[in-house]
């Protein structure tokens, strides 16, 4: 077993309420904190959901992929605004 498949099993096991209240209170601290600092929140969240995105590409449907490319374009403009 690869490191990647046991940190994969650990995320499966994480309730979807626990991930949604944590990735929310990261976003909304992201929007709130001052300049770089909440730049590095909003950055570090998008990367986070680019890894699980990419992780999750080959089952995704199409209408989905294009929702979730779209929303990380969007965060990563935000961290390019908050950073300037």
């Amino acid at each position: 077993m690869t490191p990647s498949d046991n940190l994969l099993r650990r995320l499966a096991r994480v309730s979807p309420t626990t991930a949604f209240v944590v990735a929310l209170v990261v976003l909304l601290a992201g929007f709130f904190l001052p300049g770089i600092i909440g730049a590095a929140l909003l950055f570090a969240l998008g990367v986070a959901l680019a890894a699980l995105t990419f992780t999750t590409w080959p089952v995704q449907t199409a209408s989905t992929r294009v929702i979730r490319v779209v929303l990380l374009v969007l965060l990563l403009a935000v961290v390019v605004t908050k950073a300037l």
